[in-house]
This record gives C-alpha cells, structure tokens and sequence, in this order.
C-alpha cells in the first residue's frame, strides 16, 4: 500500500486519520511537534509496524525533509488552530501556519510527493454574508488565523502552477468527534459544553446562542481527506472543497442536544444552567456550508449530521473522561 505522511498526525484530526488509514494497510508517518497534540492519542499505534513517529516541527525545513522521504500522500493536518489564540499570539500562529505550511510544500516538492491534501478554514470566508459559503466567493478574513489559512490556499494554488505539485484543500467546518481536547484555554465547544456538563459545571455560551454553525462530525472529515487523496478526475484537483455537513446548528440547539444525550448517562445534567456573556471577537454570526462541489467532484456524501455525531461523540466523552 502507499506511504502517508500525517503531519499533527498526534492531534484530534490526525490521529483519527492515522487510525482509519493503518485499518487500512496503509504504511502511516506522523511528523507532530506535540505542541497541541497528545502522545496518548498515538500510544495505540506505536507497536505497529506500519506506523513511524518522528518528533519535530514543521518551522524546520530539515525535519520535513525528513518527514517526506519516500512518501507518496501527505495530509497535512498541523497548525495552530483557534482564532482567540491568534488574535492573542499572531507571530507563532503566523510562523507555524504560514511558514510552517511553505515548509511543507518545499519538502512535498522536492520529494516528489503525488498529492498534498491540507487542512484548510471555513474562516476563510471571513466577513461574506453569502449563506450557504460558495467555494469561489469569500469575503475578507476577520481574524490573524483566518489570514494564515487563506495565505495557505494561495500557496497551493502557486505550488500547483508553478511546480506541477497536485494539491486540494479541505475547508474545515467546526470539525468535532473522539479524541478532542476538552482541556486547555483554546478547547473547542463541544468537548468544553461536554466536560462542563459532565461536571456539573455550567457552560457559557458567548452572545445569545442564536449564532449557527455548521457542525462536522470527524467520520465526515476522514472521508473527505480519503477521497481528496484518491481521486483520479484531473477536474478535482489543485481546488479547494467546503468540508462539512450542509446544515446549520445554532449554539441553543447545541446545547439542548447535548443535554438530551447527556441526561441518558447522568439525569441530573439536565438541571444545568447555562450562562451567556459577550459575544467573542472575530467570530462570525452564522456558518453554513454548500457540500454541492465534494458531492459532484469527490462523490462525498457524509455519513452522519449532527445529531448522529453528537450521539456518538457524547459516548466517546463518557467512557473516556469519567
């Protein structure tokens, strides 16, 4: 079978491609800095013989030299996600987004890989009202992450041109599932509502909840990077594609979701109050995802909305963080 490079490869997204592609018989490499990503999320795969990990940081252009050798696919997954972390920390989400990500399409380049498929942004779409978001119209970024991931997609779009380096990015939308990291300051909010809950805790939701977003569950994301990867249609690569479910939850309807699954394992979480307070900067009032383009060009069609993924992803939570 082929070669893969995972880069983040330790984190929520990589390990659950990793995960599905050594199912597979692939042979897996993770090139992962472990900066936001967990060495127990690569724990299970370090005895199989297919797997490689290799320690170091895509800001060093020797270490995905390294990383690349004889690879035939790279996915690459590493970043600095967070919009709050940006606007807080723009340098280092610049120096691994942008930087990081060139690094990576130099060594891609010059190892001759076949594809490179990357984690793009639904932030890309930035202040564009349009609903649903149109692979071809976005607006301007709102926040210094949002920048990185849009410089990303130029990049590709030049590295195709310019080098004859097949590349198609994946636009992320609001990605949750098993192995997300309910703990840190940067914690997305379903695993954070989830840990919250389960402790009784209170979760705040920024604004008045009527924000939406287009919720993604991980099954959907792994199909999507697995069919970028594979596709032999000439007319689908070197683009980018909405990846996401093509509907929209508000952050009410999050969390009366999660407590409908909650209560099935602890009754009294649904007594739980839930706070508001102000809505966060950079944030956009509504996601909504237009799916028209991966259905057509990549045959995707996702196997669970969000209810489905909920159901799923609540059970992972209990089992794990209890």
């Amino acid at each position: 079978m082929a070669k893969i490079l995972i880069t983040g490869g330790a984190g929520f997204i990589g390990s659950n491609l990793c995960e599905h592609f050594l199912k597979q018989n692939y042979q897996v490499v993770v090139l992962d800095n472990f900066a936001t990503g967990h060495r127990h999320n690569v724990a299970p795969f370090i005895e199989n013989p297919l797997f490689e990990l290799i320690e170091g940081d895509i800001r060093n252009l020797d270490d995905c030299h390294k990383a690349v050798k004889g690879v035939d696919y790279v996915l690459h997954q590493a970043a600095l996600g967070s919009v709050p972390r940006s606007i807080n920390d723009p340098i280092t989400t610049n120096d691994v987004n942008v930087s990081g990500f060139l690094n990576m399409l130099v060594a891609a380049r010059d190892a001759q890989v076949k594809r490179f498929v990357y984690a793009a942004s639904s932030s890309t779409y930035g202040d564009s009202v349009a609903l649903p978001k149109v692979e071809d119209q976005i607006g301007k970024p709102l926040s210094p992450y949002a920048i990185t991931k849009y410089v990303n997609e130029l990049y590709a779009d030049i590295f195709s041109k310019t080098y004859g380096l097949e590349t198609i990015g994946l636009r992320y939308f609001n990605v949750f599932g098993r192995r997300q990291d309910p703990n840190g300051a940067y914690a997305a909010v379903i695993p954070l509502f989830v840990k919250q809950f389960m402790n009784h805790q209170s979760p705040l939701i920024n604004g008045t909840g009527d924000f939406s977003r287009d919720f993604t569950y991980i099954d959907n994301v792994i199909q999507m990077n697995e069919r970028a990867m594979l596709t032999q249609k000439p007319e689908a690569i070197n683009t980018v594609y909405n990846t996401a479910v093509g509907d929209r939850t508000t952050l009410n309807e999050l969390v009366a979701y999660l407590k409908e699954y909650l209560t099935a394992f602890d009754q009294a979480i649904g007594e739980v109050a839930v706070l508001h307070g102000p809505n966060r900067q950079g944030d956009i009032p509504h996601s909504l995802a237009s799916i028209d383009k991966a259905k057509s060009l990549l045959n995707y069609e996702p196997t669970h909305n969000i209810k489905q993924g909920l159901a799923e992803a609540v059970g992972w939570y209990w089992q794990n963080l209890k």
